[in-house]
């Protein structure tokens, strides 16, 4: 009588998440290898593959694509090889089907690395923003399966003169109207904001202006060596810096409210807010950020923000932040308010893009205009856990900090 092993969604896969079925890289009566991508869960922070339990064959699916999943979900079971054999101990009839004709060197190198459905998403997406076909890579994943690494290699070769470049087909009704539909990511923002604004937490936000002279002539200096370091000194690096002061300073914007208690955390886990072109954002978090100097909170910044692109973040990197950072004004925007509030925390810095104004200074009591790197900062709080002269001091104290750098 043969066994079966089921397939779980884990739970730490899903904590603070609403999941669902995204796709099935595998068919019910096909071979599977232990650790091997056997389906894609997307959640509303990132798209994760549950590997197979053991080598066999999938004998079932219980949750098809688009349903949603909880955590610790049975999604199918597999059924094991055979003790030593290599093969499945049971199958499904009809599950192996015949070798005997020979397959072609282009069928089977596609058989290896996967068909495009079979491939994660960020492949994906690399080989369209690169206008590369999948059949002139090489994988260097398991199985011969095309992996980020190898598109990103492909990528950086000298291109050749684009032939015939397929361009995407655009689906417009009779109206002249594009309709694209909501992916499950952008449905799950849509409702976490949603819920954050109009159900769980009174959003108010003030808003402070910081000359950013002394912050600009740290990073003119230190830049390059950070470089040979290994790590991009960004100017975000500096605000996340200068937040650890602003949350010693008032502890209860790193605190979150339950109904019977202020949940104040004594470490700080700062996640900052990255934008995924076309797809929606992730707030990957740097941890302890205390404990980190400049080049430390670069470095895991840097890190992090490359992974969240290439779309090669794990859960765990999107758990667990104490206070969040969004750095709006990478894109242009001179302020945003309010910016909501990543629950459960109970605010959210949001920093504007730097520019260089005409500002009135007082010098030997005389005013004079003067040209001055200013951006305009505000923090957004849960008005249950602070009052408005907390999130004044908290501003305070960051602008303080980020004028007084050396």
């Amino acid at each position: 009588m043969s066994t079966t092993i089921d397939v779980l969604l884990p739970v730490d896969q899903a904590e603070g998440t609403r999941s669902q079925v995204l796709r099935w890289l595998k068919t019910v009566g096909e071979s599977v290898k232990r650790h091997e991508p056997l389906v894609e869960i997307e959640t509303d922070k990132v798209t994760v593959e549950v590997p197979a339990p053991a080598d066999g064959i999938l004998q079932e699916i219980t949750v098809v694509e688009g349903v949603d999943v909880e955590p610790g979900a049975l999604l199918g079971r597999v059924a094991p090889a055979a003790a030593g054999s290599g093969v499945p101990a049971a199958a499904p009839a009809g599950a192996a089907a015949s070798k005997s004709a020979p397959e072609s060197p282009a069928v089977a190198a596609r058989a290896r690395r996967g068909t495009p459905d079979r491939m994660s998403p960020a492949v994906r997406r690399l080989l369209a923003e690169h206008g590369l076909d999948a059949d002139t890579i090489s994988g260097s994943g398991a199985g011969g399966r095309i992996t980020v690494d190898d598109v990103l290699a492909v990528a950086a070769r000298p291109a050749a003169p684009a032939a015939n470049v397929a361009t995407p087909a655009v689906d417009k009704g009779p109206d002249g109207i594009r309709r694209v539909p909501h992916t499950p990511m952008r449905r799950r923002i849509a409702a976490h904001m949603v819920e954050s604004l109009l159900q769980t937490a009174p959003h108010v936000t003030t808003m402070f202006e910081a000359d950013l002279a002394a912050v600009l002539a740290h990073r003119a200096a230190q830049r390059q060596d950070f470089e040979r370091r290994g790590a991009a000194l960004t100017l975000t690096a500096y605000f996340v810096a200068a937040c650890v002061d602003a949350l010693r300073a008032v502890p209860e914007a790193n605190a979150r409210w339950t109904d019977d208690a202020l949940l104040l955390n004594e470490q700080i886990d700062i996640g900052v807010a990255a934008a995924l072109e076309g797809r929606g954002l992730v707030v990957p978090v740097i941890r302890n950020v205390a404990a980190l100097d400049l080049f430390g909170i670069a470095a895991a910044l840097a890190e992090l923000i490359t992974r969240a692109r290439a779309d090669r973040l794990t859960p765990a990197d999107l758990q667990g932040g104490t206070f969040t950072i969004s750095n709006h004004g990478v894109s242009g925007s001179l302020m945003a308010a309010p910016i909501i509030i990543n629950q459960p925390q109970s605010a959210i810095l949001g920093i504007g893009r730097f520019e260089k104004r005409a500002v009135v200074v007082e010098r030997d009591g005389r005013d004079e205009v003067v040209i001055c790197p200013r951006c305009y900062l505000t923090l957004t709080i849960d008005h249950r856990v602070l009052d408005g002269h907390q999130a004044n001091r908290f501003l305070e104290v960051l602008v303080g900090r980020l004028e007084g750098w050396s």
